[in-house]
């Protein structure tokens, strides 16, 4: 029993060792340039929980005016179509009466609004009457952006609430808005609510129609350790993340952590992660298959960092390991080569209590006969 407390406790005295470095991914640069790694550094910030909707931009329908003749004739000058920026006055067609005269009287069409002509019901030559909308103006520095806000989260929202809106026909370029209405009906079917948000337009980049995603922000939390969501790995039940190591160049440690809550861009980590740590961002999906393909070892690593050798799971050489001479085959080929003798110890250690453990069975399995 003596022997196998004492072999018990050397197994885990060597297992931090081995695990140290199973958890360290160590790269050369064009390793690190292939996946084009990219890091921040983790601190404590503001967090903000928010609610995510999809949605719409939207013209604002106060916005829209029509371009219409108070008299009956025909349409003898147009000077604006589909497509064309219009000022407020600016003549767009010019109408010939159909009271006798020579020549017969006409008169101007300005617009009554600045804006974007975005239909024109109207050809040089065609009659007209009173009643008909003869172009449509849209003004357009400004538009809505409405938001699918599902029902259970809506009570959480008022008049003024910020979103942070992300518009994928923009790319990565994003925006923020505040709340100024609520729709007047419910969606019966998604179980949503319209929040309608005023943004600004005075790019003229945005379409009516466009596809729009809402980050609503619910409330705030100071001082929160969190990281971007893309640097978050492993499945569900062992999430991960990988740091740069504080001593060596291009390597990485797989630090496991747990997780708190999380909005559409950052993850709240509880535990596992100390501010000050630079997480890997881009690259971090590759880095969890990288550990068999790195092209330096833990030892060569170490060896160039501190300027002296160390063994193979990167501990430091025993006195008696510095002092031994090394064979022909050592000499030739390096000491990376052979396999070092911590991790001669841990096999042969598994191995000894493989042994003893099937003798304890042996023998209590002839003494229950």
């Amino acid at each position: 029993m003596k022997q196998f407390l004492i072999i018990t406790f050397a197994t885990i005295l060597l297992s931090p060792i081995a695990q140290a470095a199973t958890d360290t991914v160590i790269l050369d640069e064009v390793g690190v340039q292939n996946l084009r790694i990219e890091t921040v550094i983790a601190e404590y910030q503001e967090f903000e929980t928010s609610v995510f909707a999809i949605g719409r931009i939207e013209e604002i329908p106060t916005n829209r005016s029509v371009l219409s003749s108070r008299i009956a004739g025909r349409v003898t000058k147009l000077n604006a179509f589909v497509g064309d920026y219009v000022e407020e006055g600016q003549v767009l067609a010019t109408v010939e009466s159909r009271l006798i005269g020579d020549p017969p009287p006409s008169i101007e069409l300005k617009a009554s609004h600045h804006g974007l002509i975005i239909d024109s019901h109207v050809r040089l030559g065609q009659p007209v009457e009173p009643n008909a909308e003869l172009m449509d103006i849209s003004d357009r520095n400004q538009l809505w952006a409405i938001a699918k806000i599902p029902e259970r989260e809506a009570a959480q929202v008022d008049i003024g609430t910020l979103a942070h809106i992300k518009i994928p026909a923009l790319g990565k370029q994003g925006l923020d808005a505040t709340l100024v209405r609520f729709g007047v009906d419910a969606d019966r079917q998604a179980g949503t609510i319209d929040g309608i948000f005023l943004i600004d337009n005075s790019e003229g980049k945005l379409r009516p129609g466009m596809r729009a995603e809402f980050s609503v922000v619910l409330s705030k939390r100071p001082n929160v350790l969190m990281v971007p969501r893309v640097a978050i790995q492993g499945d569900p039940a062992n999430r991960i993340i990988f740091v740069k190591d504080f001593d060596l160049p291009n390597a990485f440690v797989r630090l496991p952590v747990v997780l708190g809550e999380k909005n559409d861009k950052f993850v709240e980590v509880l535990s596992g992660l100390f501010p000050g740590d630079d997480v890997v961002t881009r690259g971090s999906y590759s880095l969890s298959f990288a550990g068999n393909s790195s092209s330096i070892s833990l030892k060569e690593a170490l060896d160039a960092a501190h300027g002296h050798e160390h063994n193979e799971d990167g501990s430091e050489l025993t006195e008696d390991q510095k002092r031994a001479p090394k064979t022909s085959t050592e000499q030739t080929q390096g000491s990376s080569q052979e396999p070092s003798p911590a991790l001669l110890i841990y096999a042969g250690v598994t191995t000894l209590l493989l042994i003893i453990f099937a003798q304890l069975l042996w023998k209590k399995s002839r003494a229950s006969k």
